[in-house]
């Protein structure tokens, strides 16, 4: 077992007749990158706060590299953190800001100078240590919340959407950076964010939460290749969802029928319980729908169909296309200086959908 590792059993919290938490379950690895992805109200800060022991769950238990942390306060758990307000100490200045947990500790004074500098050395902070916290800027306080937690080198950092504040370009910035941090270290890290692509940029491991349980585990391709549940699908990068039916069950594919055209997907792909007659929900992701002229070929008969072009929106290298058909809006994605992408408004044209992308839920 690798220092540094959560386990999480079974935990419940309310609060008064609410309930926060309901049965979580949850490993996490040492050395991990682990992002606790979700609404606001799904539970994610609830669950970093038992963790680090700022609540105690109603139920279950949870364990930090095999210990039992029932009744364990804080102070005296393997970890540090990063809050969203940083709570840095205004009248100290940076060096004293890192230092400080260290004072705490009982660490010699002769010992305190060596970490501080690494450590603000780490974060790209060498010559401030002089600076009064008010002379920083954003990013360079949230600097110095990171070193102040790194330095007292916690097996675990939980950081609880310690970006949120910052610009897109400073935001950018430091998630390459906290990743190399994370990499250097090998300290686990548990990120709690609501933003999806933050947390597909950072995470080893994303964990999906919604009204208080986890929803999904997976690396940040399975999650978006192969979602667990419609929520999942939803929140978790653009979709599109279109109604079909499942028309046959075998011991290896499920025969899936779109506005009355087939084919076949394996098993693996289907979510829920697969059953001949069965409606259901179909997840095709924008970047598997390919475009052809109206007159082209009909390359796969089974997944194509024809649309007109809606709007379209350049994001950069980037060409999102509204797409109207007989199944409902589709949302198609393509590079820009792709033949594909020379597309005019209200055209006519044959879409062309991946089935080995495709994403099957079948309705209860």
């Amino acid at each position: 077992m690798r220092r540094g590792s959560i386990a999480v059993t079974g935990v419940g919290k309310e609060f008064g007749a609410t309930t926060v938490l309901n049965e979580v379950d949850l490993a996490i690895e040492g050395g991990s990158f682990v992002t606790l992805l979700g609404p606001s109200g799904c539970g994610k800060t609830t669950l970093l706060r038992l963790i680090a022991g700022f609540l105690e769950p109603s139920r279950g238990a949870i364990a930090i590299d095999g210990a039992a942390m029932q009744g364990v306060p804080p102070r005296r758990r393997p970890i540090g953190m990063v809050f969203q307000n940083l709570a840095l100490f205004p009248h100290l200045d940076v060096f004293e800001n890192v230092a400080y947990g260290l004072k705490v500790r009982g660490t010699p004074a002769t010992d305190i100078a060596g970490p501080v500098s690494r450590f603000l050395g780490l974060v790209g902070l060498a010559g401030f240590e002089r600076r009064r916290i008010g002379q920083l800027s954003g990013g360079q306080k949230q600097r110095v919340a990171l070193a102040r937690s790194l330095v007292l080198e916690p097996a675990i950092l939980l950081l609880d959407e310690p970006l949120s504040a910052l610009d897109l370009q400073l935001r950018r910035q430091l998630q390459v950076e906290l990743k190399s941090i994370q990499r250097q270290l090998a300290t686990t890290f548990v990120f709690v964010t609501h933003d999806q692509e933050e947390a597909t940029l950072l995470s080893d491991i994303i964990v999906v939460m919604d009204g208080g349980r986890v929803q999904q585990v997976g690396t940040p391709g399975e999650i978006y290749r192969r979602p667990a549940s419609p929520f999942v699908a939803r929140f978790v990068g653009d979709i599109n969802m279109l109604p079909g039916r499942i028309v046959s069950v075998d011991a290896a594919s499920a025969e899936i029928e779109i506005g009355g055209r087939r084919f076949r997907l394996p098993l693996a792909a289907v979510v829920g319980k697969t059953r001949a007659g069965a409606s259901c929900e179909i997840a095709c992701r924008p970047e598997s729908i390919s475009v052809q002229p109206a007159s082209g070929a009909n390359t796969d008969p089974g997944t194509s169909f024809g649309a007109r072009v809606g709007a379209l929106h350049r994001l950069g290298p980037m060409l999102k296309v509204s797409f109207d058909t007989v199944h409902g809006p589709l949302t198609g994605l393509m590079m820009t200086n792709a033949p594909a992408a020379q597309l005019v408004e209200n055209q006519s044209v044959q879409l062309s959908i991946a089935a080995d992308s495709l994403t099957v839920f079948a309705n209860p």
